[in-house]
């Protein structure tokens, strides 16, 4: 049997000139077995920009022919059993994230250090024994995990004033032995996670790195007792401070009073210099933790119908915990941020719709489908249930009264939509698994789902006629603007209710770090067969870099 009888998604990937394209899962991991590996014909699809092939345990090997994929900029090659990869993936000059982690491998390729583009490594859940020399020459690092592996060392160029854009490192489940005073030329570092290795000292120079938020040296048998005790239980600034006192001790022992005090003039100017914005970045401090679906104890899948090809094609969802819309007018602004992007960037819906939703009032599975305008039902914000086409009439009969009354030509309010849906003889809509429509885009959602000041879940839809990268490029947006929010909230202390619309007697909103954390769930939509359409967010996304924003992925 050939490659494309065998392997319908290669085939249908290059028919369509495919940018994406995801392998994973049993039936997958069967075919990977018989062939031997991967078809060669996947090698062909030159266009590719993101290609995962994940928990697929008989896939050992990738086949150099890779390097053929120069317009990759994700690879994602997880949850497999790869032995090895290739040395040529550093022929892959655009590639941006590359994602080894849970496989066998027991080193990396040289090669790795000659992608320039690179901004994410992550080869978690190895057996890797050391890294490659040279990755400093990757100079746009951001983010590298190496945990759960049997690293002793980092490389001695990894701790370079070059890679001055990394702001995590996750080295956690190793067995490293020391951590160099150097790593304080990593001056864009936020997150240092090297918990459970085997370090007995902690460099007071670490104190010295501008950026560091969070650090976790958990399990480490440190000599300092006293420090020992803090890393288990004190928050970062402790314990940065308790190391910089360190290091002025040690420079008074060595230099002597004179030389102590023009060091502590020097340090003092440059905490100056760097104090005020560090306590803004401080303030503006924002985390977004993306869980994989995978890890999901309750994951949430999309099923999409052939017929909305031709009405509204594109969708993209995910689940968003953690955002507080009960302090004061937290609510408020959020709808107020959703409204603009709806006027700006959704260019007044007619580019895209963003939906939110209630996750815990949503009854799953959901289907993205169509009906005609007389069998689709809805109650509407703030009205009674009626079919589409009825409230269509209703909107426009509200449109024309508002004119009359306003003596004037434009509207505002749901009626300057209405002109998107003029001649469609069928309209897009998601149902529940009640049969209940809960959004009819790009006009309104349901009553049924509507968020609330008590709202702990919310399901984020962004529809499109244009494109997928365009819902992509909307939800980054939105998300981005919800950490946003969400901090504002944690550092004003509003109190829940401030604006009439929370239930029972105000509460002090919650102030502390962790409460502005936003934690974003992967959600994937199929086709009717089952076969992956897209998952959000994938690698690719929230990459964009956003001053104080961390995306953790986890």
């Amino acid at each position: 049997m050939s490659d494309m009888e065998q392997w319908p998604e290669v085939d249908k990937a290059a028919a369509e000139r495919r940018r994406e394209l995801v392998l994973q899962g049993s039936g997958v991991d069967k075919r990977i077995s018989s062939c031997g590996g991967l078809p060669s014909s996947l090698y062909g699809l030159q266009l590719l920009n993101y290609l995962e092939v994940s928990q697929c345990p008989s896939l050992t090997e990738i086949h150099g022919q890779i390097q053929h994929l120069t317009n990759l900029q994700s690879l994602v090659l997880c949850r497999n059993k790869l032995a090895s990869v290739p040395d040529v993936l550093g022929a892959l000059k655009s590639l941006k994230v590359l994602d080894l982690s849970g496989n066998s491998l027991k080193d990396l390729p040289q090669g790795i250090t000659q992608l320039k583009e690179l901004n994410t490594l992550n080869v978690s859940c190895n057996c890797l024994e050391s890294l490659p020399d040279g990755l400093s020459q990757c100079t746009k690092l951001s983010t590298i995990n190496v945990s759960k592996n049997h690293i002793t060392a980092f490389p001695p160029d990894l701790f370079s004033e070059r890679l001055d854009l990394l702001s995590a490192l996750v080295a956690s489940d190793n067995s490293i032995l020391e951590l160099r005073g150097d790593i304080h030329k990593l001056s864009a570092l936020k997150v240092l996670d090297v918990s459970n290795n085997k370090l007995s000292e902690i460099p007071s120079d670490l104190s010295d790195c501008p950026k560091l938020k969070e650090i976790n040296f958990k399990g480490n048998k440190l000599s300092d007792k006293r420090l020992e005790k803090m890393v288990n239980g004190c928050q970062t600034k402790s314990i940065l401070e308790y190391l910089r006192g360190k290091g002025r001790g040690r420079q008074c022992e060595e230099g002597g009073d004179a030389d102590k005090k023009k060091k502590q003039q020097q340090r003092k100017k440059k905490g100056k210099a760097a104090e005020e914005p560090d306590e803004v970045e401080e303030l503006d401090k924002m985390v977004v933790r993306v869980l994989h679906v995978s890890e999901a104890p309750t994951a949430l899948t999309v099923k999409v119908s052939a017929e909305v090809k031709d009405v509204r094609p594109y969708l993209v969802c995910c689940l968003v915990r953690g955002m507080n819309l009960k302090a004061g007018n937290a609510l408020k602004r959020f709808l107020i941020a959703q409204t603009k992007l709806h006027e700006d960037l959704c260019g007044r819906r007619t580019i895209a719709t963003i939906a939110t939703h209630d996750a815990q009032l949503v009854k799953c599975p959901i289907v993205y489908e169509v009906k005609p305008p007389t069998q689709l039902k809805i109650v509407s914000l703030g009205r009674r249930e009626m079919t589409a086409g009825e409230l269509i009439r209703q909107l426009h009969l509200e449109a024309d009264e508002l004119r009359k009354q306003k003596k004037r030509q434009n509207v505002t309010g749901l009626h300057k939509y209405l002109q998107l849906l003029e001649g469609k003889s069928f309209y897009p809509c998601l149902v529940d698994a009640e049969g209940d429509v809960i959004s009819f885009p790009p006009i309104t959602n349901s009553e049924k789902t509507k968020i609330k000041k008590t709202t702990k879940e919310l399901l984020i839809e962004v529809t499109s006629s244009t494109s997928l990268q365009t819902c992509k490029d909307v939800m980054d947006a939105l998300i981005i603007k919800m950490a946003e929010l969400n901090k504002f909230t944690a550092e004003h202390q509003e109190e829940a209710g401030s604006d009439g619309e929370g239930d029972g007697a105000p509460e002090p909103a919650a102030g502390t770090e962790t409460s502005s954390q936003l934690v974003v769930q992967q959600v994937r939509t199929v086709d009717q067969d089952g076969n992956l359409k897209v998952v959000y967010p994938s690698k690719t996304d929230l990459s964009k870099e956003i001053r104080n924003l961390t995306v953790i992925w986890q």
